[in-house]
C-alpha cells in the first residue's frame, strides 16, 4: 500500500515513530493501524528488513518551525506484510491524519514517484526484501 500524504503530492508508504520503550514490531503494527486501519489480525509479517535504513531531510523540505529546524531525518527498520483479510482502509483514525489518499501498486511502482531524496533508501529497501516478496507472492 500506497499513501499521499496529506495536503501534498508526496507519495511513500506508512510509517512512524517508535515510543519510548516500545518494541519495533509493536510500533510498527500500532503506526499501520493508525496510519491506515489495518489491524494485526488481518495481516502476516513475510519480512523485516536486516538493516536500519537511514536518510538525511533535505532543508527545503523542512517546516518554518523549531522543531522541523531541527529534524535531521529519519532511521527505519522496514516491515513487509502480507494483507490476508480483506479490511477497510482508513485514514482517519488520527486526530491529524497524515494521507488523504491510498493506493496499491505493483512492487516497484514506489520508485517511480517517492520524493527524491528518499528515492535510494526506497530501492535498497526493496531490493532487500524482494526475495522474500517473490517467495511469498508468487504462490
Amino acid at each position: 500500500m500506497y499513501c499521499k500524504r496529506k495536503n501534498s503530492n508526496n507519495w511513500q508508504f506508512p510509517q512512524g515513530g517508535i515510543d519510548k520503550n516500545e518494541d519495533i514490531f509493536d510500533a510498527a503494527l500500532r503506526e499501520l493501524y493508525e496510519e491506515v486501519g489495518i489491524e494485526e489480525n488481518k495481516i502476516k509479517l513475510i519480512k523485516e528488513s536486516d538493516n536500519w535504513y537511514k536518510y538525511d531531510l533535505p532543508k527545503k523540505y523542512k517546516r518554518n518551525s523549531f522543531l522541523w529546524e531541527s529534524f535531521k531525518g529519519q532511521k527505519q527498520k522496514w516491515f513487509l506484510f502480507k494483507l490476508i483479510e480483506e479490511t477497510k482502509i482508513d485514514l482517519n483514525n488520527e486526530n491529524n491524519p497524515e494521507f488523504d489518499e491510498f493506493n496499491w501498486v505493483d512492487y516497484w511502482k514506489p520508485l517511480d514517484e517517492i520524493v527524491e531524496f528518499k528515492r535510494e533508501i526506497y530501492e535498497k529497501v526493496l531490493t532487500e526484501l524482494e526475495p522474500a516478496y517473490k517467495s511469498e507472492f508468487s504462490k
